[in-house]
């Protein structure tokens, strides 16, 4: 079953359970995924629909930011909620020290001694974490590795 055959499953299951919230949050995935295929011009992919749950998750992310900074309690619960469903459909995150490790390994591989360097570790770990780790995290970790 694809992925984007399990989500209409999940909002069918989510009506006839009556909670209207997966079921709006559900369908605004859905939402974004037909606007996705209208633009691409052809059938998604496993892929293309993965691409657009981490663009939303990303999206939540920095709502939740954003509405902590502003103290709005119960727009931060709204959007965690919403993320929560969102996840669902990811892959699991790498935990932080397999990302960590991960690092590592290739700020040895391209010999990296600085922070003059971090590009050059970025374009050859990313490809290795891709949609199992925040871009946001991954540099972070970088940085606290290389130093000053």
């Amino acid at each position: 079953m694809s992925i984007l055959e399990k989500i209409k499953k999940d909002i069918v299951e989510a009506q006839k359970s009556g909670d209207r919230f997966r079921t709006g949050c559900l369908r605004f995935f859905l939402s974004a995924l037909k606007n996705r295929q209208i633009e691409q011009r052809r059938e998604l992919t496993d892929q293309d629909v993965l691409e657009v749950a981490r663009r939303l998750v990303r999206q939540r992310r920095e709502s939740i930011e954003g509405f902590k900074k502003g103290g709005r309690d119960d727009l931060v619960e709204k959007e965690e909620k919403e993320l929560a469903i969102l996840k669902e459909y990811l892959p699991e995150e790498l935990p932080e020290e397999e990302i960590r490790r991960l690092a590592k390994e290739c700020i040895e591989e391209v010999s990296a001694t600085s922070r003059k360097d971090m590009g050059k570790v970025m374009k050859a770990l990313m490809p290795k974490v891709k949609g199992r780790a925040d871009g946001r995290l991954v540099q972070r970790m970088v940085t606290e590795l290389l130093g000053d």
